[in-house]
């Protein structure tokens, strides 16, 4: 499976240096105070990693990958391994990043808000994860970005009818207890989200002719 990781982190070795720049551009705009970079760089990770989607198409990758032993489990794993490993490796920067710019703008680093802010980063942009990949793994590249684009705006539309008719006073009730338990909520929460998605994409794979 190592290759396999070896191989999605290659094909976006061009992409490293649109991510320094994308890096250090924001990274100026958060000293100048005009944006959160906390949610922007690890999103961006993932985007780049879906256009490994498109290179493995055009190469003809999953034609060849399925002759090789367990290549379509590892293929699917490698491509969730990888791309977690990217968002890390982007948040860790971003985490850096923020402390840097919080001591240099207001002298003082609040530690709390910074690791909340980057806890709640990292599971938003998983959770971006877990539903693209299974889609693109289902209809392909092309075809997902239609699907994925009709899904937000029905979930949005639907998200908004629902909360003109449900009484959203018990969140502030919940909140209290929820704090205490935050960070392993999420923690939990995101890896049984994660770990179900890759099931399902590689269902999906296992079954997909080439």
């Amino acid at each position: 499976m190592i290759g396999f990781i070896k191989k999605d982190l290659a094909m976006i070795k061009s992409n490293f240096k649109l991510l320094g720049i994308l890096i250090i551009v924001y990274a100026i705009m958060g000293f100048s105070g005009e944006m959160n970079i906390s949610f922007i760089l690890p999103f961006m990770s993932v985007m780049i990693m879906i256009s490994t989607f498109s290179y493995d198409n055009y190469n003809k990758w999953d034609a060849y990958s399925i002759s090789l032993p367990d290549g379509r489990k590892n293929s699917v794993k490698a491509k969730y391994v990888a791309t977690i490993l990217l968002i890390l490796i982007v948040a860790v920067i971003t985490l850096i990043l923020s402390f840097i710019i919080s001591y240099i703008n207001t002298k003082t680093i609040d530690y709390e808000q910074i690791l909340v802010s980057m806890l709640g980063t990292i599971f938003g942009t998983l959770l971006v994860l877990t539903f693209m990949y299974p889609i693109i793994y289902k209809f392909g590249i092309e075809k997902a970005r239609i699907a994925i684009f009709l899904i937000v705006f029905g979930v949005a539309i639907v998200g908004g009818f629902i909360l003109q008719y449900i009484d959203l006073s018990f969140i502030g009730n919940s909140l209290s207890f929820l704090e205490n338990y935050l960070v392993i909520i999420l923690i939990v929460v995101t890896v049984v989200m994660v770990y179900i998605s890759y099931k399902i994409s590689e269902k999906i794979f296992s079954k997909k002719e080439f």
